[in-house]
């Protein structure tokens, strides 16, 4: 008790101490809601400024330039001429090397208008530190040049783009805890954002026990917490983590309007490129692979697989590397603008049989080359370019003619023998074969108007996944999924808007009707090459090719200079019976004889050549069918 009354003793003595008097308790709280007063203007003028820190970062900036000022000129006010000195080296390296500036990752030195901007800062503030540091901070009439030079610089600070939306971004993040809490997601963080022209993205922590699954399925409750509109959020999982989110957030829809075709630069295209076909919602390029690929297109009438067909036509136009047939079973609505940089081209059902049949014929006129060549893969260039067969309305084939197609599909991969169909509905019986339809490696969904029609082009679970074909509202808009990271998670884009203008300048600059003419190139017209105008004799039927050339010769599919592999080829189909030596067979392929004994060998092994005595050679007959009985 002494304890207390000792204690007692000290406290009543306080004059702020409230028991004490009522006229010393008065005082002690007026005090006190002063000293409260105050604290509370400075930790709200310290929220302020770190909340507008960004907008307050000229005047920062400023003020540390002028106490740089002072505190050289009050102790070295000789450096001044080395201040100078530095400040135009500084503002030279930014203006030089324009072309090195680029290649940084960082875009406000990469952009010239952003670095530009970082030259006039420097050029600014380091003249004013020289001078200021020589005469002083008060000489005239440098406080009213420092005031302008803060202006100048601090505008362009405060009106910039990127920056904006940065600082709404960081805001809008600040309050993701209330947002998470209320979607379901509780205890879920945001690790960093990135903004883009059109949103931003951010990546999202996940607790233990958290899939990012929850994310996606939370998604319409994310946008009421953010109060963005309907379809302006989206999530997909971060590949590398299971553990992580990403959080897509469009501010402005970059396919609200169309967005026109960029033509590749003269000479750049090649088969062995991604093919761009539009972008994605995050303004990034879909480029997709298509050498050694089948592609499957599906979507409604008005949807826009006509349009994205013209990207893909309008790029391997171009390729030198790339020879294009087309099939479009519409009467040739579709594709007969393309006509002219197509060897062949076909608008009737009888016409697609025999084209698909010699394409089945030049596969494996394409695998003997390779075998006698020792080679697995047909590596594409101009001489020995890339067969693309570009297929319109894939249900309206004949039935003879997907035998062939599945041949293709499965076959047609090593030697660059490749499919791109497009169908409204590619259903099992539509695709008649189950093979065609599993071998296309690219699927790109456009709208479709029911759900299940998401599983038949893209398959199996795709629609759990978030692949939401049937929301897509715009024609253009699609889903592409392919084995690469990008094409795994479903992310909506839109493909270019190439218009009639666009492909009468393609075709006039590349429509021969031969693209890889070479220079054995004779006037003489092959009769197994169509390259006339698409149909212009359709009464008489073509027959259905039995696998084997007729007459015995070759199916001159693509028109360009013969390899010695093929002229090899060539000259034991046209052998007489008893067959050709090997010294006609080195004439007529320009090799010496070691190089024609090779090769006969390797045809050998693969029934593409047999002797049929010393020194003769040919290709074996075609095995006749016996009689069981």
């Amino acid at each position: 008790m002494a304890r207390y009354r000792r204690r007692w003793g000290y406290y009543r003595h306080d004059p702020y101490f409230w028991p004490y008097g009522y006229e010393r308790t008065i005082t002690g709280m007026v005090v006190g809601a002063v000293i409260g007063a105050i604290g509370t203007i400075i930790g709200s003028l310290a929220g302020a400024a770190w909340r507008y820190r960004s907008e307050l970062a000229p005047l920062a900036v400023a003020g540390v330039v002028a106490w740089c000022a002072q505190w050289t000129h009050s102790n070295t006010p000789k450096v001044w001429p080395f201040i100078a000195a530095g400040t135009i080296a500084a503002v030279a390296v930014l203006a030089a090397f324009p072309a090195r500036w680029r290649r940084l990752p960082w875009p406000w030195l990469s952009r010239g208008i952003e670095r530009a901007y970082i030259a006039l800062c420097v050029a600014i503030g380091g003249g004013w530190v020289a001078a200021a540091t020589h005469a002083g901070i008060d000489a005239a009439p440098l406080p009213w040049l420092a005031l302008a030079g803060t202006v100048l610089c601090a505008v362009p600070w405060w009106t910039h783009r990127r920056r904006r939306a940065k600082v709404r971004v960081e805001r809008v993040l600040e309050t993701w805890p209330d947002v998470a809490d209320a979607a379901g997601l509780a205890g879920t963080r945001a690790v960093s954002a990135v903004v883009d022209a059109w949103g931003w993205t951010a990546r999202i922590a996940l607790p233990r026990g958290r899939t990012a699954g929850e994310v996606v399925a939370a998604v319409p409750a994310v946008e009421s917490g953010l109060g963005a509109a309907p379809g302006t959020v989206r999530a997909e999982p971060d590949p590398r983590r299971a553990d992580r989110a990403y959080l897509r957030v469009l501010d402005s829809d970059p396919h609200a309007v169309p967005i026109p075709y960029p033509r590749p630069a003269a000479g750049t295209a090649s088969i062995h490129k991604p093919i761009p076909l539009g972008l994605f919602d995050d303004g990034t390029t879909v480029a997709v692979r298509f050498l050694r690929r089948n592609a499957l297109i599906g979507g409604v009438t008005d949807s826009g697989k006509s349009g994205l067909l013209n990207v893909i036509l309008g790029y391997l136009a171009q390729c030198p590397d790339v020879a294009i047939w087309g099939i479009d079973l519409k009467g040739g609505m579709e594709l007969a603008p393309w006509a002219p940089v197509m060897p062949r081209f076909a608008a009737t059902p009888e016409k697609a049989v025999a084209f698909l049949a010699a394409a089945v014929d030049e596969i494996k006129l394409r695998e003997a080359e390779q075998v006698a060549r020792g080679e697995r893969v047909w590596e594409p260039t101009a001489d020995r370019p890339a067969l693309v067969i570009i297929i319109d309305e894939y249900v309206e084939l004949p039935e003879a003619a997907h035998q062939h197609a599945d041949t293709i599909a499965r076959l047609g991969r090593a030697v660059a023998v490749n499919l791109i169909v497009a169908t409204q509905r590619p259903t099992q019986k539509a695709m008649t074969n189950n093979a065609v339809r599993s071998q296309m490696d690219i699927r790109i969904c456009l709208r479709v108007r029911e759900r299940r029609d998401v599983t038949l082009i893209l398959g199996d679970g795709m629609l759990s996944a978030g692949w939401h074909a049937h929301k897509l509202d715009l024609p253009g808009k699609f889903y592409v999924s392919a084995r690469e990271p990008q094409f795994r998670t479903p992310r909506p884009a839109r493909g270019y808007y190439i218009t009639v203008t666009d492909i009468v300048r393609v075709v006039d600059e590349h429509g021969t009707y031969t693209p890889h003419p070479g220079p054995s190139h004779t006037d003489e017209p092959d009769d197994e090459i169509d390259t006339d105008t698409p149909d212009t004799n359709t009464d008489e039927p073509v027959p259905e090719s039995d696998g084997h050339p007729p007459n015995g010769n070759r199916v001159a599919v693509i028109e360009r200079p013969p390899t010695p592999e093929r002229l090899l080829l060539d000259a034991l189909r046209n052998a007489p019976e008893q067959g050709i030596t090997v010294p006609e067979l080195a004439q007529t392929t320009g090799k010496p004889r070691r190089w024609v004994y090779r090769r006969l060998q390797q045809f050998t092994s693969t029934g593409h050549a047999e002797q049929v005595s010393w020194g003769h050679w040919r290709t074996p007959p075609p095995p006749t069918e016996t009689d069981p009985g």
